[in-house]
């Protein structure tokens, strides 16, 4: 029937010199995602097999993100890093109701010792070596590398940040453990949240010379005052994995 059709139609469009055929049934050499959300994000990075056996969230709050991206990696020991000790008892409980989930109450960065820390907002906070122009705190500060070697965390690794421009810093502290990275999840911004914090595009040359490659894309959030791209997440896997996938 379809076939008789589109000879009929065929036809009709042979005097204005056009046609219609069947599209080939191969796949594209691109496919374009149906969904833009983290768990559309995560379904389609699972889906490439890379190893992670501990997942490691740096600006964890609740820990409302590794409880949504646990089941994709269902093996892996969780730890929980975040600054802000108003989210202790959130963390405590997720602790007590998950196994191998562990969580420490502290900023992550390039050295040990204490930092600044922004603590106005419960889901914000940045962390800085020198004072901020608003309220802040002293608190804690360690590397990823000193709590992998502390605790003896086993890659491959799976590092989250959300830390509001002070990513360099974070990923500087990690050096070691970034070798051992199979899947990095960063916060990216369209605008410089501060003098030091890196454009979505700087963060994708800097990961770039590390031997990271972007390979995924979710929540894209854009300003209220005019529609302006404001920040997404960015999913980045080991280059060498991804050019020769």
């Amino acid at each position: 029937m379809q076939r008789a059709l589109g000879r009929v139609i065929n036809r009709l469009l042979e005097p204005l010199g056009y046609r219609i055929s069947r599209r080939p049934k191969t796949a594209s050499a691109f496919a374009t995602p149906q969904g833009l959300g983290l768990q559309d994000a995560l379904a389609r990075v699972s889906r490439r097999g890379l190893a992670v056996n501990t997942l490691i969230d740096v600006g964890a709050s609740t820990g409302q993100w590794t409880r949504v991206a646990r089941p994709y990696f269902p093996e892996a020991h969780c730890l929980l890093i975040e600054a802000n000790t108003v989210h202790a008892a959130d963390l405590r409980r997720f602790q007590q109701e998950t196994s191998r989930v562990d969580y420490v109450l502290t900023a992550a960065g390039d050295t040990v010792g204490e930092i600044y820390f922004d603590a106005r907002e419960p889901f914000g906070g940045l962390a800085s070596h020198t004072p901020l122009e608003v309220p802040t705190i002293r608190v804690p500060v360690t590397t990823i590398d000193t709590l992998v070697a502390e605790r003896r965390l086993q890659p491959p690794y799976l590092i989250k940040l959300d830390t509001h421009g002070f990513e360099v810093p974070i990923l500087e502290g990690a050096r070691q453990a970034l070798t051992d990275t199979s899947l990095l999840i960063i916060e990216a911004y369209n605008f410089r949240l501060n003098p030091d914090s890196l454009k979505y595009y700087e963060l994708c040359a800097y990961l770039n010379a590390r031997g990271f490659m972007t390979i995924d894309l979710c929540d894209p959030l854009f300003r209220t005052s005019d529609n302006a791209l404001w920040q997404f997440d960015l999913f980045f896997a080991r280059a060498e994995g991804v050019l020769n996938g």
